[in-house]
Parts: C-alpha cells; sequence; structure tokens
C-alpha cells in the first residue's frame, strides 16, 4: 500500500512536474531551441495519450507486479537526458500511426465532442427537471408538516362564557399505590 503511495507521488513528481518544469524553462528563455521545444511538445503529447490509455490499462493489467514502477521507469525513460526516450517512442510508433489515420481520429473527436454536447444538455434538462420536481416535493412536505404541527399547537385564549374543556382524569402517583398496597399488608398481618 505504501509502496503504491511511493510510487505514485514519484510518477506526478519525476513524470508531470519535473518535466512541467524542464517546459516552462524552455519556453521562458530568451532564444528558444526548436529541437528543445519540439522535445518537450512532443513529451507531453505522448504523457497526454499514455494517461488516456492509462486509465484503461490500469484495470486489465494493473493487478501485475510493479507494475506501477514501470509506468515511472516509462517516464523517466522519455525525458531522461541520455535516453530521450520521447523522440523514439514518438517517431516510430506515433506518428506513423497517427499519421496514417488522421482524418478517421479527427472524426471520431468531432463526432464524440457532438455526442458529448448533446449527452450535456440532455443532463443539464434532466437535472433541472428532477431537481425542480424534488424541490416542490420538499416544499410540499414541509407545508404538510408545518400544517399538522401548527394544527396540533394552537392555543385558543379561553373566554370566561366558553365551557371548559374536558380533561383525563389524573393517573394515580406511584408513590400513593405503593402506600396503600403496603397498608393493606400490614392491616391484613395484624389481624393473623
Amino acid at each position: 500500500m505504501l509502496g503504491d503511495f511511493i510510487t505514485r507521488c514519484l510518477i506526478l513528481l519525476l513524470g508531470y512536474a519535473y518535466p512541467g518544469f524542464e517546459c516552462y524553462k524552455t519556453v521562458e528563455r530568451n532564444r528558444v531551441d526548436n529541437e528543445e521545444l519540439r522535445f518537450w511538445c512532443q513529451y507531453w503529447i505522448i504523457v497526454a495519450l499514455f494517461t488516456v490509455l492509462e486509465k484503461f490499462a490500469d484495470v486489465l493489467i494493473g493487478w501485475l507486479p510493479l507494475y506501477g514502477e514501470m509506468k515511472l521507469a516509462l517516464f523517466i525513460y522519455l525525458w531522461y537526458p541520455t535516453t530521450k526516450g520521447t523522440g523514439h517512442v514518438y517517431n516510430t510508433v506515433l506518428r506513423p500511426y497517427v499519421s496514417k489515420n488522421e482524418g478517421d481520429i479527427d472524426k471520431k473527436f468531432q463526432e464524440w465532442r457532438a455526442r458529448a454536447w448533446d449527452l450535456a444538455i440532455f443532463y443539464w434538462q434532466n437535472c433541472t427537471e428532477l431537481g425542480q420536481s424534488a424541490f416542490f416535493q420538499v416544499f410540499d412536505h414541509l407545508a404538510a408538516q408545518s400544517k399538522r404541527f401548527s394544527g396540533k399547537t394552537s392555543t385558543k385564549k379561553k373566554d370566561k362564557h366558553d365551557p371548559p374543556t374536558p380533561s383525563a382524569p389524573p393517573l394515580p402517583s406511584i408513590r400513593s399505590s405503593f402506600f396503600e398496597n403496603n397498608q393493606n399488608n400490614i392491616t391484613s398481618r395484624k389481624k393473623k
């Protein structure tokens, strides 16, 4: 458990924070080296793709031992100055695939964007209708409770001419019944 936590922290630091800082330094320099800027842009493209694929891979192969450590090693491989694996992964895997299927990928993204917008509008309408319905149900319930409580707790001022309202007979106290029973026991014993 702790190993997984440490691995995730290292992935955040070495996979996102450090490369992000390096990218920032590259962009903010007075003279931006196009090759270095290209390298960091390629890195972030690969990391974005990897982050999307990772959500599915975690479910399918996340059970493998050292899976988190393998992800960490991949991130370090991508940006490490000696290996600079970003260029290799980008040029041998990503670029050929995307170049070949760019039109289809673009159409899919357009489709998904349109569907996502329709879905967002559908859910917005349903949520507002549900929220409005729930609000009025709560309001009706509170109003009914208010009427119920106001009917029970309302007291009229008694007028001198109003007949007295019948009240329940007083309950015998426990103490008096206890003493009566003891008195009966005492008198019965004396008679014997």
